[in-house]
């Protein structure tokens, strides 16, 4: 369930939309996710962050008093780097030809799953940690710039160089709004520990910085109904 192909993402989006009362109770917070990140790859020469955008959905389970297990599916989510050098190109298509004249950046697509234990203070902050796990999709190395003086994008299909799995921890801090019942706001930062570059060259890990904000769905209705059980 927490692991969906491309194709059955964006519907279980529009699902959770529709029935997101159903999966909340006094013990579960069920909502969508999303927002900007900022990543690289380390044992690159570039340090250049790539900043692309995410979207999933979360479940906070509770557990004992404040504490919590956080976990979901980041179902759109893209790592790499941006503004390779001629080094870093070679090393990720060495058909390519390095061109001053534009820029190479890698994008990398994952689901993400993450499996972190939250404590929640009484002030409406809280701190989570824990391992993610990642299941790459897609990768491809694109090219932006002019040629023969017209403006040009080339995309190339890099996914082979890539292991199909990521393993790192995530942490972060957050701060849920409206006396602690509303929108969740939260920063967050991953760290890769998996080499994810199958073979010769550097060996990079995964490192990513997430800004995002978390909206329960019908989570006010569902407790609603459960003090009305009572």
């Amino acid at each position: 369930m927490l692991v969906l192909p491309a194709h059955q993402a964006y519907p279980q989006v529009l699902i959770s939309l529709l029935f997101g009362d159903k999966l909340n109770s006094d013990k579960i917070e069920f909502g969508l996710e999303g927002g900007f990140n900022m990543s690289n790859m380390t044992d690159f020469e570039s340090n250049d962050l790539l900043r692309t955008f995410n979207l999933g959905f979360y479940f906070d389970f509770k557990l004992k008093n404040n504490w919590y297990l956080n976990t979901g599916v980041i179902i759109k989510s893209n790592v790499g780097m941006d503004k390779l050098s001629e080094a870093d190109v070679a090393i990720l298509d060495p058909t390519a030809i390095y061109s001053d004249s534009g820029s190479f950046s890698q994008k990398i697509k994952y689901f993400y799953v993450p499996m972190a234990i939250k404590y929640r203070f009484d002030n409406h902050f809280y701190l989570f940690g824990g391992p993610q796990l990642g299941l790459r999709s897609k990768a491809k190395l694109l090219f932006e710039g002019t040629r023969d003086n017209r403006s040009v994008k080339i995309e190339t299909d890099n996914r082979d160089l890539f292991t199909r799995l990521d393993a790192g921890l995530l942490v972060g801090t957050g701060y849920k709004l409206k006396q602690g019942t509303g929108i969740n706001i939260t920063a967050k930062y991953y760290r890769g520990f998996t080499d994810i570059l199958k073979e010769g060259g550097p060996s990079p890990n995964n490192q990513s910085f997430y800004l995002t904000v978390g909206i329960p769905i019908g989570r006010a209705k569902a407790i609603e109904s459960d003090a009305g059980k009572e």
